[in-house]
């Protein structure tokens, strides 16, 4: 699947190309934007795109071998989807009239009766039907029977620049665009040293022409270069940038995107506004 967005004409053209986009991953081509830049992107993307957690764990009953701390660390890292908008961010006050509720009320209630039960993020029962454990497989703690588990939770907006439960992504990388020259001269097609030599199958033999199959999947490694030397010269084109992510599943991928621009955009008016008072005042 892929979609292009173009800047307006500038003095630097740049464009936004998606590469691959599915319910948990994303790829983007940032032609034209240098990786220096992409990585603050990445950056904001771990660290500054918030999303919910449980932050607040009230134990009212735990028979189990697990202490309370250790249980409501548990409890703290299940991943919880996040409406946007929905409930107030760290900066904002909760306490103004109108104002987007605090936090999220989940709760956690059972009991083994007959036989050792595991407990699963799917026991988990939330106030708010966009709440709710992204995977209702996550195991917290094994009961055994006559043993049981009451606890009250509080889910808070967050960033995973204060814990890593707050971070949207499982991955997020960076990287300079491949470029992989092939001379047209020189080749003997048949022996398909460097097509056999990548590991990522970017190579290709068509129509008795050697071809880059698929430029994005290339990781540079430089075995099809060593297999072929003369024939082949792999490099980086560091002006333009590769990033993929993976979610988590709190947000989706091309949300965790907008927001993470979003932020940057405002970093930058803040950095441009404090700027501008440090002017006034040498003037």
């Amino acid at each position: 699947m892929t979609k292009k967005s173009t800047s307006k004409k500038s003095t630097r053209s740049f464009k936004i190309e998606f590469i691959e986009e599915s319910d948990n991953r994303i790829m983007v081509l940032l032609r034209n934007i240098p990786v220096t830049m992409a990585n603050s992107i990445r950056r904001v993307i771990i660290s500054h795109v918030p999303t919910l957690a449980i932050e607040r764990v009230f134990i009212f009953r735990n028979d189990s071998l697990m202490n309370d701390d250790m249980l409501a660390h548990r409890l703290g890292l299940i991943p919880l989807t996040t409406p946007l908008g929905k409930y107030a961010l760290p900066e904002e006050a909760p306490d103004e009239e109108g104002s987007k509720p605090e936090y999220a009320e989940l709760t956690l209630t059972i009991e083994a009766k007959d036989k050792p039960i595991t407990v699963l993020s799917s026991d988990i029962k939330s106030k708010d039907p966009d709440v709710k454990p992204v995977s209702g497989d996550i195991e917290i703690v094994r009961l055994a029977p006559g043993q049981g588990i009451e606890a009250e939770m509080w889910a808070y907006m967050g960033r995973g620049k204060d814990h890593a439960k707050w971070s949207p992504v499982s991955v997020s990388v960076v990287r300079g665009l491949p470029v992989i020259r092939i001379k047209k001269t020189g080749c003997n097609k048949k022996c398909k040293k460097c097509v056999e030599a990548c590991p990522k199958g970017v190579l290709a033999v068509k129509k008795g022409q050697l071809i880059v199959k698929d430029l994005y999947k290339c990781t540079t490694c430089g075995l099809c270069m060593e297999a072929c030397p003369d024939i082949i010269k792999v490099s980086i084109d560091e002006t333009s940038s590769i990033l993929y992510l993976e979610s988590i599943g709190q947000l989706r991928p091309i949300e965790i995107l907008s927001l993470a621009f979003d932020e940057v955009i405002k970093k930058l008016d803040d950095f441009y506004s404090s700027l501008n008072e440090v002017s006034l005042e040498n003037v």
